[in-house]
């Protein structure tokens, strides 16, 4: 059983910032690919950033040189610095990660339950 939990959300005027972490827990071999996905009301869940567990990343056009995404390896945590946000930025962001349980089984992927991040104009 793997858990992720996102911490970090909350209401935030235009133009703040917030720092979203998620940490996953349970019977974990390895963690790979880590990201964030968002879902604002009435719109499919989209891709904001991911990062390889070598550090490589990539962005949603709409967040790039605005969102930084991070990890901690030892930690099995990633983290989305969110700088300059705006009202459209408002939606539930979700923690996804890839994860092997087991040395013998391939990676299957976890989703955290969401955190909910409003800006306000």
């Amino acid at each position: 059983q793997v858990q992720l939990v996102e911490s970090g959300g909350g209401l935030v005027q235009a133009g703040g910032s917030l720092r979203l972490s998620c940490t996953a827990s349970g019977t974990i071999f390895s963690v790979g690919d880590m990201g964030w996905y968002r879902q604002a009301p009435g719109k499919q869940r989209e891709l904001v950033a991911s990062i390889t567990t070598e550090g490589r990343t990539n962005y949603a056009n709409s967040v790039k040189g605005r969102f930084t995404i991070s990890r901690d390896n030892a930690k099995n945590t990633v983290y989305l610095q969110k700088n300059s946000l705006e009202p459209e930025d408002t939606a539930v962001y979700y923690c996804h990660a890839a994860v092997r349980t087991d040395a013998r089984l391939s990676f299957s992927g976890y989703w955290g339950r969401g955190t909910q991040v409003t800006v306000s104009s």
